[in-house]
């Protein structure tokens, strides 16, 4: 072994995983030395998750990313010579109607993304898998390119990790856990050992599931919790004796139980003439906190193998034995039988991107072997050039609250995310029960008594609708369709699309108090802003005002949209609550790094937001301002920021709208708003909820979301939201974007899409939710651009006032022609949609009161 350094300029804590493994090959790749890698355990890791993982790998998921990591890993896998190509059977059980309308959606997002999963029938299945009894399904999904890492992805580690060592990049030390971290000023400087202390400039944590015990030595927490997964062993098996295989049969998912199985292949391979039954529970699942982990000399497997108690799996198990009757012929190994730990999340994926307080200090947790090589890609691109191939938004560590980094949020939600992982069918729109009522608006008990349908953003309770509106369903009848399918009106309101109706007609007011909002002030503080703004932040002309703008990477692509508030002393950074974290960390470091004498504030909780927008939104104001002449239009320019007055409260009032209607948001002190919505309420206005806000009314106006339709694969420009001349200060991005800028045209465009027909073959109406793919009707593909980019719907909702549902898609330039004739699939069933607006374009202009068709 090499002697112990005392420097470097990487230092990887969990090494021997394959996450670690491949973090380090992909730095090495990327040009970085001087690494150095450690580990609790041998390397390869001989305790952690990675020793006992069943490899296999699913390209079939419904987000992008997820696919994209996946068919990275696999690739990389299979270059290697470490990849069966098997395929992947996933099936729906005879009766279970509800799963096999899953395995619709599926191939719907496998479309969508990329893959090549398609239907097969009982006979099909059976045929790829004699094991299965025919009759017990009534359909299934096979994906191609599913199969499985061989030998094993603890093999991969291995050599990944000693072609680094050959190479000089990288030295290895095995049994060396990290005891303590060295912070001076915000900044990793080192990590101490039981052999020695290591200065290093950038410390990566990839500890598998004793991550959060690493975060903990500079006070944070990851929100992930290692959770058992009964994995069981039935044999002997010997049907691919003599044949040297790894595997024999596709993988087989039985979701509607919450398991799968394969076979182990040839008795003289690793682990070879066994039937590996494995399954996710989905009533009591045990999570093990990891400082409850067993040390190695105190385990009877390893410490990420806990012994497995019979009750767990006893009535999936006879489930199972109805579908493949040879788990109940062959014999049980309970030796061979245990829980083996793995992570699940409390946000729904990886948490992976630089420490919330600690500079230089990288976490890269909750990474499952079919991603692991990607995941090593991004981390190494991302401290490289600071952005990767791919939006990284929903993986971001920085995208966390303070509330959801407490050990109750994280164990509450860590607990349903287990319940979830096969079973059941989770909805995009899908509200988890723990957690809530984290914040609450000054008007919370208000919005209660209206009946407002809550759901939660970033900690906010968000009323969507009100029951009390319900009497306008009467009204709006002819104008608010009745949702037949369960799938489409789960988690949404009837009544919102009649407060869409009311709101257009009158108007209305609706509770933004989820609005993430941060200062920025100090004697730079404009100065950071043009730097990373696209728009003009500088001048005195801007004081007063609030400008609409955005944050590029360094490849002039969209990084993020927010509104900042251009007051005498300071900016106020107004964005949407589930970017806000994120931005804030960013400013923070884009100040440090440029040295910068700036104080970044996050004032969220000090202030609330209400909307109030409608044809009659002026007048219904004047009835409650202290000087009602002060709102004319001649006196209140659209974008202009002003002081008001109402119930002898101080608010700022901003003549802005992302419905498309007139009016203004309202930001006041949390301890005012309740006296501001009192006297809004007493003029008799309607309250609405936030899905017209948010979707319905965002959607006719053709307004863009960020992380939804605005992601880092995009410019601004495809996007349509790019200023008619570029402002003559440098920012991050202005070169690359002045590039695509004098591009004869781009290679691809937002587009807005209606829906020309929305009956199934069943002859029910549909109103979609999720990602559907964008295929050409005469060749039957997805549309891919140029650059590879597939084309899916980044946004979609019912727009009553046009009476279509809506949708927005990124299409390749040959495609971005309005009246163009597309599909869309939605449960793998086509429906026709035609190109209504290529870039930005509303459907419904309301300054003409009619909607455009």
């Amino acid at each position: 072994m090499a002697e112990f350094p005392s420097k470097a300029k990487v230092v990887i804590i969990g090494l021997g995983g394959i996450v670690g493994a491949s973090i380090a090959h992909h730095l090495v790749e990327r040009g970085w030395d001087d690494i150095v890698g450690i580990d609790k355990s041998g390397i390869p890791t001989d305790i952690g998750s990675t020793a006992h993982a069943s490899d296999f790998c699913y390209t079939t998921s419904h987000d992008y990313l997820s696919v994209w990591t996946t068919q990275y890993s696999i690739d990389f896998y299979e270059k290697m010579g470490h990849y069966a190509r098997i395929g992947g059977l996933e099936v729906a059980r005879t009766g279970d109607d509800l799963w096999m309308e899953e395995i619709k959606r599926k191939l719907t997002s496998a479309k969508a993304f990329g893959t090549r999963a398609h239907y097969v029938s009982p006979a099909e299945i059976k045929e790829k898998f004699p094991l299965i009894e025919e009759d017990q399904v009534q359909g299934g999904m096979f994906d191609p390119d599913a199969g499985l890492v061989i030998p094993r992805s603890q093999t991969v580690a291995g050599k990944l990790v000693d072609a680094a060592e050959k190479a000089g990049k990288l030295k290895v030390f095995g049994n060396t856990p990290a005891t303590s971290l060295i912070v001076e000023n915000g900044r990793i400087k080192g990590v101490v050992t039981h052999r020695g202390t290591i200065m290093a400039d950038h410390v990566i944590v990839c500890a598998g599931i004793w991550g959060r015990l690493i975060a903990e030595m500079v006070g944070e927490d990851l929100p992930v919790m290692p959770v058992d997964h009964p994995l069981t062993f039935f044999g002997p098996f010997n049907e691919f004796a003599g044949t040297g295989k790894e595997i024999g049969y596709p993988l087989l998912r039985d979701q509607g139980n919450s398991a799968y199985m394969r076979d182990t292949g040839d008795p003289n391979t690793t682990e070879g003439g066994q039937i590996e039954w494995g399954y996710y529970e989905t009533d009591n699942p045990r999570l093990c906190h990891p400082r409850d982990i067993l040390e190695k000399h105190e385990a009877r497997l390893s410490p990420s193998q806990r012994d497995l108690d019979m009750e767990q799996i006893l009535t999936p198990l006879e489930r199972a034995m109805e579908l493949t009757p040879i788990l109940g012929e062959l014999g049980y190994n309970e030796g061979h039988s245990f829980n083996g730990l793995l992570q699940v999340s409390a946000a729904g994926g990886p948490s992976c991107g630089e420490s919330q307080k600690v500079r230089g200090l990288w976490y890269c947790v909750a990474i499952w072997v079919k991603d692991g090589p990607a995941y090593g890609k991004l981390i190494a691109d991302w401290m490289t050039d600071g952005r990767t191939e791919v939006d990284h938004n929903s993986i971001d560590y920085s995208r966390f609250y303070p509330h959801q980094l407490t050990e109750d949020f994280i164990e509450g939600r860590t607990r349903e995310a287990a319940q979830k992982i096969y079973f059941p069918a989770v909805h995009p729109r899908e509200p988890y029960a723990t957690g809530r009522g984290a914040k609450k608006s000054p008007f919370y008990e208000r919005e209660k008594e209206l009946g407002g349908y809550f759901m939660e953003l970033g900690g906010w309770e968000r009323a969507h609708g009100y029951a009390a509106n319900d009497h306008l369903l009467e009204k709006y009848a002819n104008q608010v369709p009745v949702r037949e399918n369960e799938w489409d009106k789960r988690h949404f309101w009837r009544v919102s699309n009649a407060e869409h109706l009311a709101m257009s007609e009158d108007c209305g007011i609706v509770n933004l108090s989820h609005f993430h909002m941060v200062d920025i002030e100090g004697p730079d503080h404009v100065e950071l802003l043009e730097w990373l703004c696209a728009a003009k932040i500088g001048g005195d002309a801007n004081i007063g005002k609030g400008i609409y703008t955005h944050f590029l990477d360094e490849e002039g692509m969209v990084r993020a949209d927010f509104t900042v508030f251009r007051l005498s002393d300071r900016c106020r950074l107004v964005n949407g609550a589930d970017a806000g974290p994120r931005d804030f960390h960013y400013m923070k470091r884009a100040a440090e790094d440029r040295g910068l004498d700036v104080t970044i504030t996050d004032v969220s909780e000090k202030f609330i937001t209400i909307g109030i927008w409608g044809p009659n939104a002026r007048e219904t104001l004047k009835k409650v301002v202290a000087d009602p002449s002060g709102l004319d239009i001649e006196n209140f320019a659209f974008a202009a920021i002003k002081p008001i007055e109402i119930a002898g409260k101080p608010v700022t009032a901003f003549r802005i709208s992302y419905v498309g209607e007139q009016g203004w948001e309202l930001h006041m002190k949390y301890e005012d708003g309740l006296a501001v919505w009192d006297a809004l309420r007493a003029t008799g206005v309607m309250a609405f909820g936030v899905e017209t806000y948010a979707n319905s009314r965002r959607m006719e106006k053709s307004l863009r979301l960020q992380n939804g339709d605005l992601l880092t694969q995009y410019n601004l420009i495809e996007a349509d939201l790019a200023r008619p001349k570029v402002k003559e200060a440098d920012f991050r991005g202005k070169a690359k974007h002045l590039e695509y800028k004098a591009r004869h045209h781009q290679p691809a465009m937002l587009c807005t899409l209606v829906m020309t027909d929305n009956t199934d073959a069943s002859g029910v109406k549909r109103y979609p939710v999720g990602s559907m793919p964008v295929i050409d009707p005469d060749t039957g593909k997805t549309l891919v651009d140029e650059l590879g980019r597939i084309s899916y719907t980044t946004s979609v909702a019912y727009g009553p006032t046009i009476g279509k549902n809506i949708a927005l898609a990124y299409l390749p330039w040959d495609y971005c022609e309005v009246g163009r004739k597309l599909t869309v699939n939605y449960f793998n069933e086509d429906f026709p949609v035609e190109v209504a607006a290529v870039g930005y374009k509303p459907l419904y202009d309301p300054e003409n009161l009619k909607p455009r068709t």
